[in-house]
This record gives C-alpha cells, sequence and structure tokens, in this order.
C-alpha cells in the first residue's frame, strides 16, 4: 500500500512544477501520495472524513508554502510533516492527542526481548525466527484483514503512526523521525510496541481458528 516516490520525477523537477504552478505536476504528487496521506492522518482523527479533510487542508498548505521548501529533507518527507502537523492540530481539537513534546515509550503488550537479535548480531532488533506460516486461506480471509486493521486502531495513537508511516507507507526510520521530530530511540520503542501488539493479536487469532 506505500506510495511509489520512484514513480515521479526527481525532488528538483518536482519543486519547480509546483512552485511555477505546474497542474500536471501537482496532479502526478496528489495522485501517487495521497492515499498514504490519508491512511496516515486516519491513525490521528476520528473519521474518514475529517482524515480526507486534513489531507486536503496539507496539500493547500503545501501549494502555499511550497517557495519555502529548503530541499533539507527529501520532498514527500516536507510533506508528510506538513500533513502531521495539521493532523496532530485537528486532533487536538478532537481531544484525542498527546503532545509529541512528551513522547515517552507506551507501556503495553511486548515480547520477551530473547526474541530479537541482539546488538551484536547480523539484524539488531530483528525477529531471530519468522512466525510459523499462516495456511494460505487463512492469511487472505477478510477476518484476518479485519484482525489486523482492529489491532492497529487499538494501538496507542503514537505507536499507530508510526506502525503506519514504517509498514504501511515504508519510510524509512529516519523519515520517521523527521516526520514526527522524535528520537531515533523513541522510534525504535514505538515501532517495536507496535508491532509486538499486532503481532500478538494475530498469534492469538492464529491460535483461535486452529482449535
Amino acid at each position: 500500500m506505500a506510495d511509489l516516490p520512484q514513480d515521479l520525477p526527481e525532488d528538483t523537477v518536482l519543486v519547480a512544477g509546483l512552485r511555477a504552478g505546474d497542474d500536471a505536476c501537482f496532479a502526478r504528487v496528489l495522485d501517487a501520495w495521497s492515499p498514504g496521506m490519508v491512511r496516515v492522518a486516519r491513525a490521528f482523527v476520528s473519521t474518514p472524513d475529517s482524515a480526507a479533510e486534513v489531507v486536503q487542508d496539507a496539500w493547500l498548505a503545501v501549494i502555499e508554502g511550497i517557495d519555502g521548501f529548503a530541499g533539507r529533507s527529501s520532498l514527500r518527507t516536507w510533506v508528510y510533516r506538513v500533513l502531521v502537523n495539521i493532523a496532530k492540530r485537528r486532533a487536538t481539537r478532537e481531544s484525542r492527542v498527546v503532545p509529541w513534546s512528551s513522547v515517552v515509550p507506551d507501556a503495553g503488550p511486548t515480547v520477551d526481548p530473547a526474541l530479537f537479535q541482539g546488538a551484536g548480531e547480523p539484524f539488531p532488533g530483528h525477529w531471530r525466527a519468522e512466525p510459523a506460516p499462516w495456511p494460505e486461506q487463512h492469511a487472505l480471509a477478510a477476518e484476518v484483514r479485519a484482525c489486523l486493521a482492529g489491532a492497529i486502531a487499538r494501538l496507542p495513537e503514537r505507536q499507530r503512526v508510526v506502525l503506519v508511516l514504517r509498514d504501511v507507507e515504508g519510510h524509512d526510520s529516519a523519515e520517521v523521525c523527521s516526520i514526527l521530530d522524535i528520537t531515533a530511540a523513541n522510534q525504535r520503542v514505538l515501532l517495536h510496541r507496535a508491532r509486538a501488539f499486532v503481532r500478538n493479536e494475530l498469534a492469538g487469532y492464529h491460535a483461535e481458528v486452529n482449535r
């Protein structure tokens, strides 16, 4: 589901087009990035309609502010940062947000750290072993997708946003830290707890259907 920035021209071309008011250029980035922006906005706000309004406001802010884009990050990262700032303000009005400036690791379900590779191993932080494979018919079943969506929806907001940005939209760690203005350590903790919760929920579903 992640956006595909590789299908677009280089940032220099896009920025020049947006600054020149090129409607075709704007339509390309709008079509490429809006679906992912809606998913990220939805992680903050309470309804799909509200998420759509956040995205609309974000694009208006991008067009109005493109002359100030300094190129210190990728254009997509900058656009998502604009989006998140607007989404957080909307969420504040909906009384659903905790300020990101006060980020602390969320308490919540986690898994045994021994299941993850350590600092001296080839892939620190990754699972030592993949989960047992599921029968294909279960992996494709609508109830599995519903279980996954439900698990993500029940995550604390900060965990949910990091998970959506990393695992749904495909942003790397540095991009997520830049978009959300959080430290790499906080990003790792939030992502770990989010993945652990979702994994546990899916494992519980798997155990239930195989009784």
